[in-house]
């Protein structure tokens, strides 16, 4: 009884956590990586240190987010959802408080050891991405609750994470690399960004009744459809650019492959208003953001050994 006890709670935790967008970290780390790799600077130890500190912050970020979202009472109309724990009386809101403040420090912990192997840089970045995590369901203007949350994740979990993760490999890193590395991760920055408005446009109703105000319930169900393909269509367009700058190998277009999944998404999202099917879509945005990425490093892997 007590095994199956624990085992229900690690369950409770998973849940909490919401493992299934940590590839909004796997992604740009990945990304990251086989860039610093083509460079000629990847650190096997640094990168896998600082994919350890930023999952942690990822996670901080979920829990705060449950934590926040239940106080006030964004929730409570909710159908389906990840998360919602305390909601459903699985954790305590004092646990998943304390489970914010434990993966905020140690985040916090190992990005400050970085900083002292690399430079100043990692401040501005650090500071952004823990300042994002905590106000962006907590706090006096959520960002989440202000129309922000997509602008917040494009960014922070696009191309702040692949210009600190590089930088932490690299602290020599230019000022016109800096800005080569935020266009290559302009086409994650979009697919990130489409993870969420899906969960925004699953939510509408529920974010609506607790004045949530997300770009989706800000301007109605039609701009949000609209949002979505551009999010979506906005990742294969701004990656087919970067290619033909030279940025981008032309191999990372094996992301194609999953343009038909896309395609059936936005049918999805542009005719139905079910929660339950919009909520396995929203999963399946996230399995989308994953693939396409992983076909983007496969892709430049690919051109690294044919070259």
């Amino acid at each position: 009884m007590e095994e199956k006890s624990q085992q229900s709670k690690m369950n409770a935790w998973y849940l909490a956590l919401r493992p299934r967008v940590f590839t909004a970290t796997y992604v740009p780390m990945g990304l990251a990586g086989i860039v610093a790799l083509d460079d000629g600077v990847f650190d096997a130890a640094v990168f896998l240190l600082a994919l350890v500190g930023t999952l942690l912050l990822q996670s901080a970020a979920n829990l705060i987010n449950e934590y926040a979202d239940y106080r006030r009472g964004a929730d409570r109309l909710k159908e389906a959802g990840q998360g919602m724990t305390i909601k459903h009386k699985i954790l305590t809101p004092q646990s998943v408080f304390y489970g914010a403040v434990f993966t905020t420090a140690l985040g916090c912990a190992i990005g400050l050891y970085l900083l002292s192997q690399s430079g100043p840089l990692l401040w501005l970045i650090g500071i952004g991405g823990v300042f994002v995590a905590i106000t962006y369901t907590a706090g006096p203007f959520p960002l989440a609750y202000n129309g922000l949350g997509e602008i917040a994740v494009a960014i922070f979990m696009g191309p702040a994470i692949i210009v600190g993760a590089y930088y932490v490999m690299s602290p020599e890193l230019s000022q016109a690399r800096i800005g080569e590395l935020c266009l290559i991760s302009l086409p994650i920055a979009f697919m990130v960004a489409a993870i969420l408005h899906a969960n925004n446009i699953r939510d509408m109703d529920a974010d609506r009744a607790v004045n949530k105000r997300t770009l989706a319930v800000i301007f109605g169900i039609r701009f949000a459809r609209a949002e979505f393909i551009f999010l979506v269509f906005g990742a294969y367009a701004a990656q087919a650019l970067v290619v033909a700058s030279g940025l981008l190998p032309v191999y990372t277009l094996l992301t194609l492959i999953t343009l038909p999944e896309a395609l059936r998404l936005i049918r999805i999202f542009y005719t139905s208003q079910a929660v339950p099917l919009l909520h396995q879509a929203q999963g399946r945005t996230a399995k989308l953001h994953g693939q396409f990425g992983l076909l983007m490093v496969v892709g430049w892997a690919l051109s690294l050994a044919l070259t």
